[in-house]
């Protein structure tokens, strides 16, 4: 047994309040979210949902399926994310693997660093970048969304001090044995890369998913919006996306009310990231926090 001490129990204590309070404000507003989404019209008018649905009914997912607006977005997010997190580890692969040798086998290197890590804290702003995207004529595409930020540097350096951080040996007895750059970092380095490598996909996976500014100012026709950008019209425009809606969505419209339909969609919004964390969560604290050789 180990004893503890009283300031040693308080302590415990506070930190087991003070987490458990980090962790309902966020789960909490989901929560209230969730309700609302399922709440009539009358109830959030009144102000009467807090955590649990009151009048439960689907009509504000109704709505959000027959609009048919909200799975195209839905659409264009899910090819971002596989186009853009295809790119994105391919380039994080390619970058940190060479830059983890040190100086004396790639002569540079530091050179190479110090640019690397410059794009990293400056960039060329806004204008610029919109101009280089517009001159290649990517504006209202998909790669628009995934080339201005194909290599994210911080990955790349996560992933960089991961490999140096395993036996130099397992390069070298591959050398020995003849084995190329190529082959070693297939054969060898990708299957130890793991842990990381679901880190930075995540990384990915969450920024390319959250981020609504690039589909604003790249995309000139709302139907190639992403989700995020989408909701993010949705929030400002609701009422106006609700003018333009017919058939199915017009009838699923007059039962449901502006804070039910946005609450609806932003719900649905969220569940994808959601459904994936769980399955890369196991490699997350591995990824970022193995800093050392064992054996």
């Amino acid at each position: 047994m180990i004893y503890k001490s009283t300031s040693k129990r308080i302590f415990d204590t506070f930190n087991y309040l003070f987490i458990t309070l980090v962790c309902l404000s966020c789960i909490l507003p989901f929560v209230h979210l969730l309700a609302v989404s399922f709440s009539s019209t009358l109830a959030v008018q009144t102000n009467s949902v807090i955590f649990w649905p009151v009048d439960f009914n689907l009509y504000a997912y109704e709505f959000a399926f027959s609009n048919g607006r909200f799975l195209a977005a839905l659409w264009v997010s899910i090819q971002r994310i596989a186009l853009g997190l295809l790119v994105n580890l391919l380039l994080i692969i390619l970058t940190a693997y060479p830059l983890s040798h040190n100086k004396s086998k790639l002569h540079g290197r530091n050179i190479y660093m110090a640019y690397f890590v410059f794009t990293m804290i400056f960039n060329g702003g806004l204008i610029p970048t919109f101009i280089v995207v517009s001159r290649l004529g990517l504006l209202n595409s998909l790669w628009a969304l995934v080339l201005p930020g194909a290599l994210p540097v911080f990955s790349m350096i996560i992933l960089m001090n991961f490999i140096r951080n395993l036996p130099e040996e397992l390069q070298e007895s591959a050398m020995l044995d003849g084995a190329g750059s190529i082959k070693i970092l297939y054969k060898i380095m990708l299957p130890l890369l793991k842990p990381c490598l679901a880190t930075v996909a995540l990384f990915s996976i969450v920024g390319h998913w959250n981020d609504w500014f690039s589909g604003l100012i790249y995309m000139r026709n709302p139907a190639n919006f992403p989700l995020q950008t989408y909701l993010q019209f949705l929030l400002l425009r609701f009422e106006q996306i609700m003018m333009m809606a017919g058939g199915d969505a017009a009838s699923a419209l007059a039962r449901m009310n502006v804070q039910t339909g946005r609450a609806a969609q932003l719900f649905m919004g969220a569940v994808p990231v959601l459904i994936i964390y769980p399955f890369l969560q196991r490699y997350f604290t591995t990824g970022l926090v193995m800093g050392s050789v064992k054996g």
